[in-house]
């Protein structure tokens, strides 16, 4: 016997945390990336590590190490190639940075507690995801809640055997949410991997473009942006997000609740993700 196809309301929104609803402009997960791989005598960029946000932290540090520049960098300096000593080490650099800084990271970006505030008025369960490891939350979790988030459930990428892209992060949410079909659960972020994570998932899926990795700006930065600038690097990040799949692209988090509105609409009708 075939199922029904589901056309009731969204039940549950997993959240990303970094440049979704904490750390406008994910600064401190890009920034960790810059410390560690300086503190190995080579020099990055912001704009080196912004590419690879989402991944796991192995993964990432190995997709910065293979870019052409960063490889001669990092040759001129130690006199060989990296090695997967060399990436083990710089990985074991990233936890101490991320425990110094993710308390400091923990304010809520414009518009996040207002939409928080509405989707518990509609009954929606809100769960979330999350690059950082266990150990890292344990410090970021009690400054985000003394901010007003506190989210249903927080799986964090060494909770499940593989971490993003995969959407096991976002199967164990359901989970400790007891919230099914996926296609009553909405899935937001701000990178590809983490869109691509609620794809794979069977989820809706919302991309931020304004507030996360996309652009990586702080909000004063993103306000000292001529209207011209401002125009190209949204339309980049909005192009950017679609090609990755992402069903709606938004602003910020605060632009949120008409995308759930808009979804209900599609799912009374019978569309699926």
């Amino acid at each position: 016997m075939a199922m029904k196809r589901y056309d009731g309301p969204v039940r549950a929104v997993v959240l990303d945390w970094a440049g979704t609803v904490v750390d406008f402009g994910s600064r401190a997960p890009m920034g960790v990336f810059v410390a560690a791989f300086g503190a190995a005598g080579v020099d990055i960029g912001i704009d080196e590590a912004k590419p690879f946000m989402g991944l796991p932290k192995r993964d990432h540090i190995r997709a910065i190490a293979a870019l052409p520049d960063v490889a001669r960098r990092w040759e001129q300096t130690h006199g060989r190639p990296m090695t997967d000593g060399d990436i083990d080490t710089l990985h074991a650099r990233l936890l101490p940075l991320n425990l110094e800084t993710a308390a400091g990271h923990a304010s809520l970006i414009p518009g996040a507690r207002n939409t928080l505030t509405q989707l518990r008025q509609r009954g929606i369960r809100i769960g979330s995801t999350t690059g950082y490891g266990r150990t890292v939350m344990d410090v970021l979790m009690p400054a985000a809640a003394a901010e007003g988030f506190t989210p249903d459930c927080v799986v964090c990428t060494d909770d499940v055997p593989t971490g993003r892209p995969s959407p096991l992060m976002c199967f164990r949410a359901m989970v400790e949410l007891d919230v099914w079909p996926a296609a009553a659960c909405v899935k937001v972020d701000d990178t590809v991997p983490g869109i691509e994570e609620g794809l794979g998932a069977g989820m809706w899926t919302v991309a931020v473009a304004l507030t996360g990795n996309e652009l990586g700006l702080s909000v004063e930065e993103l306000a000292a942006l001529s209207e011209d600038d401002l125009k190209a690097k949204r339309t980049a990040a909005y192009d950017r997000l679609r090609a990755g799949g992402a069903h709606y692209v938004i602003d910020g988090i605060g632009n949120l609740i008409p995308v759930i509105e808009d979804i209900e609409r599609r799912l009374a009708l019978g569309s699926v993700p």
